[in-house]
């Protein structure tokens, strides 16, 4: 199994904005949209490694 990257924010937006900067730098794809945690009023967002170079890679 993949190595799965996770953020854990208060509001949708904010997991969204998280992970998409984690996407940016760490050269992941997002696993869909941010879900809400049942009962806990938070949101998940999930990503794994892509093919493509990371912007550090590509600098390098």
């Amino acid at each position: 199994m993949a190595t799965v990257f996770t953020v854990l924010a208060d509001t949708e937006a904010d997991a969204t904005a998280d992970l998409t900067r984690l996407c940016r730098l760490l050269g992941l794809e997002p696993l869909g949209s941010p879900s809400a945690v049942l009962g806990r009023g938070r949101w998940l967002a999930r990503a794994v490694p892509s093919e493509q170079p990371t912007e550090a890679e590509q600098q390098a």
